[in-house]
Formats: C-alpha cells, sequence, structure tokens
C-alpha cells in the first residue's frame, strides 16, 4: 500500500500581511547603534530595520554614524511603504548621534513615497534625581 506524503498544508502557518495605513515608528538611538521600528497603533511590530541589518552591515564603530542611520530609516521607510503604510507618528528615544538624520531620512523618503509625517515626539526618560552617585575618593 502506497503512503501519501503531507505537502506542508496546516503543519506550518504563513504571516498573514495585514495593510494597516496607519504606523508608528520608533527610533530608539544609542550611542552605538540606532534601531528604527515601525508598530501599528496597537504597538505590534510590523518591521524593523537598524545599520547592522543592512546589505553589506555597518560593523563596529561605523554603526554609530549619522549616515548609518541614514541608510537603515531609508531602507525601514521604503519597506514599511510597501507594507501599505500610508501615515505615520515618530517616536524618538536616545541621545545617540543617529536621531536627527533617521528622522530626516524618514521625512524625506515619505515625501516622495507618498508617506505623511503626522508628528514627531521626543519620548527620551529624564531622571528627576537619578541613581546615588559612588562614594567620594579619599587620598
Amino acid at each position: 500500500m502506497p503512503q501519501t506524503r503531507r505537502t506542508g498544508g496546516d503543519s506550518r502557518r504563513r504571516r498573514e500581511r495585514r495593510v494597516t495605513p496607519r504606523a508608528r515608528a520608533y527610533i530608539h538611538a544609542t550611542f552605538n547603534n540606532t534601531v528604527i521600528t515601525f508598530t501599528d497603533p496597537e504597538g505590534n511590530v510590523i518591521l524593523w530595520g537598524s545599520p547592522a541589518t543592512l546589505q553589506p552591515p555597518f560593523k563596529g564603530s561605523r554603526r554609530s554614524t549619522p549616515y548609518a542611520a541614514q541608510l537603515a530609516a531609508q531602507e525601514v521607510t521604503r519597506r514599511a511603504v510597501d507594507e501599505g503604510v500610508r501615515e505615520v507618528d515618530i517616536y524618538v528615544k536616545g541621545p545617540g548621534p543617529g536621531r536627527e538624520a533617521a528622522i530626516r531620512s524618514i521625512q524625506a523618503a515619505g515625501e516622495h513615497a507618498g508617506l505623511r509625517v503626522r508628528s514627531i515626539t521626543d519620548v527620551t526618560p529624564i531622571p528627576h534625581n537619578g541613581c546615588r552617585p559612588p562614594k567620594k575618593r579619599r587620598v
């Protein structure tokens, strides 16, 4: 009796693509890297990218440059427009060198592709008194 082979069907799930015309772009700019994440309004990640995910990837100290953040933001914005994003709210966190370059890059790439930037918000956490400093040195 010949055995029938199952060809993938119900055991594997395909990721369904949801068209979200409105999204949020989170730019997390640290001193060593810049991560750009696009989410839907509920906070579910649509796609993300950083200078390390580009082809060819930026490595080492080149990853922390504004140019690397600009290229990463252009690539992620292009992919977001392909997913169907038409309006975006930008949330920026962190003091890194790539934050302004990433914002400008999303705005510029969005103008060419029909993406409208609705708002830009800085959500960098500010310490109200911070951690207790180390004790004074006695020499």
